[in-house]
This record gives C-alpha cells, structure tokens and sequence, in this order.
C-alpha cells in the first residue's frame, strides 16, 4: 500500500495518534505499535498508537514514506504519507 493517513485532534498533538483503518498493512502497524480500536457505535474499526504525530512521522520515513500533505479539518490534523514502488 502506497499511501498513509495519519490523524490526530488539535487539543490531543501529543497523542494519541490514528494511523490507519481497518484495512491498513498490518506489517506497518505493527511496525508502528499500533493497536486496533473499534468505538462504541462505530461499523469500522482504526489503529492508534499513544505517540504524538512527529514521532509517527519519523518512523514512517524511517521505511521509506514521504509527507505529501498536511491539512487541518476541523480540530484535526491530518497528513498523507506516499511510499514509492519499485
């Protein structure tokens, strides 16, 4: 999967951080640290990890992702993340 979205509420920038939907690699999010949450009245679940979003920006760069991104929607923050293919 070459794309990323990771997410996080203004008022929370030091985590925790959503980094990824249910059909997300799990080798990332394991990499990553990540736990998989469904909230109460939800149909999906997502990934989240306790970092803050720099830190999970640079472990995502670490395997070769780049930021092409960032946006604020609302109190939250979001960045999308691409990885080349060979």
């Amino acid at each position: 999967m070459p794309y990323v979205l990771i997410s996080t509420q203004i008022r929370l920038e030091t985590g925790p951080t959503m980094v990824g939907d249910e059909y997300s690699d799990p080798a990332i999010m394991n990499y990553l640290g990540a736990r998989k949450t469904t909230m109460l009245g939800n149909n999906f679940s997502e990934y989240h990890v306790d970092d803050p979003p720099r830190m999970v920006l640079d472990k995502l760069e670490k395997i070769g992702y780049r930021v092409v991104n960032m946006t604020g929607v609302g109190q939250t923050l979001v960045w999308c993340l691409h990885k080349e293919t060979m």
